[in-house]
């Protein structure tokens, strides 16, 4: 059945040779082969359509249900959008190499952008030729649908395998902590060796248990549970404790708040095992969860405290936070976000008057709760950092690109006070702007600039980044009088010879910099 698709779509033999790139990706490190199985089947598919593989765009141990971590078709994109691509077709094993995200819609969206850019994209290991036709459109649609609908069902199997194994007393995942190991077991659960930070099983038969770690940690461990119930101190008291007498934490870091809560509220310590403390199922945002929704297995591990010294330590941690109200620990929340601007369990846990982060989660279900109730939301905030962040880095990219290049064609181009004014040439100035894509409620795109600050520049350049915020889409180069501000010097007026234009590259801004330069030399 495959050879009569490629037979279909098989040119004439004496068909000019078309450029053609590749596309391949494997889910984990576990799929050893799996890169090469794909590169042999597109081998063989371009040598049954006359076509030469001129590039290779690889993710390797990338999940597809998401663009972001995928370096290798980010930058397909771009280069395709870019027009810096060197070839017309790109060619992919199947439908769910491409991507299982769980909206089709986005999976075709990036075919859809890399079809406008003029790059069609062929799929070598499906049954029909990705030609436009209806009946390829709705297969494609289809096949979009199972390849997200296979995520979803493995990730649902996946779930029940490791709650499984946890109750069965083998630990799922996270460091071992102060006082404790984890031990590598075979199948049969004879010990095999002892894994240090950072290390992990290699078969998938393997499990790992937690046992005690060395004396010294463990007696620390004791140490703190005692200072904590029996000589009433506080967690900040006991961390200043360990921090003066030098002893550090499992990760050879210094001690804070956080770190001695976590030791004294961790039921590992007495030998449960405690998982789906927080959810990232199909990489979707990270929540943590009620308590309802935890998976344990009690005794299951060697104890190194013993229970009611522990019990001991959750009562008194409860009796404290139980004297302020509901209304009051959101008032010391609402406080607490005031002064920080941002809210974590870390954060919390190391305020000094705030109750730890624990309490909050069985007073109100779950820190998520409580945080909507003082009107903060974690996940816009966590996106918003991290596309600002990622914006930066371009932002810093393309202004020393704008200098660098004018410095090779004889030109000079100075930072001036402000992060993205540029003096060229010691005559004009040019602002570079960061133009963040945002959507309006009706779904269309529309791009926000920061204002510019002092001076107007003679040349502004918008940089619009694409819908996802991590490349870039244009650049919009205009003298400044096309879009407000202090009208252009009538001389440099002169040699602008382009008006507000969106631009793939900043070729025009070099040119008028080159331009420049060689006249003024005259």
């Amino acid at each position: 059945m495959m050879e009569q698709a490629h037979t279909a779509r098989r040119p004439a033999e004496n068909a000019q040779r078309v450029r053609a790139a590749q596309y391949v990706r494997m889910s984990t490190d576990h799929q050893s082969y799996s890169i090469d199985n794909q590169k042999d089947a597109i081998r063989q598919f371009a040598e049954a359509m006359n076509y030469d593989i001129v590039a290779t765009y690889e993710d390797a141990g990338r999940s597809g249900l998401n663009l972001e971590g995928r370096a290798g078709l980010q930058r397909l994109l771009a280069d395709v959008e870019t027009k810096n691509a060197d070839f017309e077709i790109v060619i992919v094993y199947d439908v769910s190499r491409w991507g299982r995200f769980q909206n089709p819609d986005e999976s075709a969206s990036y075919e859809y952008r890399c079809r406008v850019a003029g790059v069609r994209i062929e799929y070598c290991g499906e049954q029909f030729a990705n030609d436009g036709s209806i009946g390829s459109d709705l297969l494609k649609a289809i096949k979009r649908s199972m390849a997200a609908e296979h995520s979803r069902v493995l990730s649902v199997k996946v779930f029940v395998g490791q709650c499984r194994l946890i109750q069965m007393g083998y630990r799922q995942g996270g460091s071992s902590g102060l006082g404790l190991r984890r031990q590598l077991v075979d199948k049969h659960g004879r010990t095999k060796t002892m894994l240090v930070l950072k290390e992990y099983k290699s078969l998938q038969t393997d499990r790992v248990i937690l046992v005690p770690g060395p004396p010294d940690e463990i007696a620390t461990v004791r140490w703190i549970y005692d200072q904590y119930v029996k000589a009433g101190r506080t967690e900040l008291q006991i961390a200043r404790s360990l921090n003066a007498k030098g002893v550090v934490t499992d990760l050879n870091r210094s001690w804070k708040r956080e770190s001695i809560h976590q030791i004294l509220s961790n039921e590992k310590y007495v030998g449960n095992n405690v998982w789906n403390r927080q959810s990232f199922k199909l990489k979707q945002r990270k929540v943590t969860n009620d308590i309802s929704q935890l998976v344990r297995a009690d005794g299951v591990f060697e104890p190194i405290v013993d229970r009611r010294l522990f019990e001991r330590a959750q009562a008194r941690a409860d009796a404290r936070s139980s004297k302020m109200s509901n209304d009051q620990m959101l008032v010391v929340l609402a406080e607490l976000l005031k002064r920080r601007g941002t809210l974590s369990g870390p954060i919390i846990d190391a305020a000094a008057g705030c109750p730890p982060s624990s309490r909050y989660r069985k007073k109100f279900g779950s820190l998520l709760r409580a945080y909507k109730l003082v009107g903060y939301d974690p996940s816009q905030n966590y996106q918003f950092l991290d596309i600002r962040r990622r914006l930066r880095e371009i932002f810093e990219e393309v202004v020393q690109t704008i200098i660098a290049t004018i410095e090779r064609a004889g030109g000079s181009a100075v930072r001036q006070s402000g992060l993205g004014v540029l003096r060229v040439n010691d005559e004009f100035t040019v602002s570079v702007a960061m133009g963040r894509c945002r959507n309006t409620p009706y779904g269309y795109p529309h791009w926000v600039a920061p204002a510019e600050r002092g001076t107007a520049a003679d040349v502004k350049v918008a940089i619009r980044m694409s819908p996802d915020n991590q490349t870039i889409l244009d650049y919009l180069i205009t003298p400044a009088n096309e879009i407000g501000g202090k009208p252009l010097n009538r001389a440099l007026n002169k040699r602008l010879e382009f008006n507000a234009f969106f631009f793939k590259s900043l070729d025009p801004l070099f040119a008028l910099a080159e331009r420049n330069a060689i006249t003024a030399a005259r």
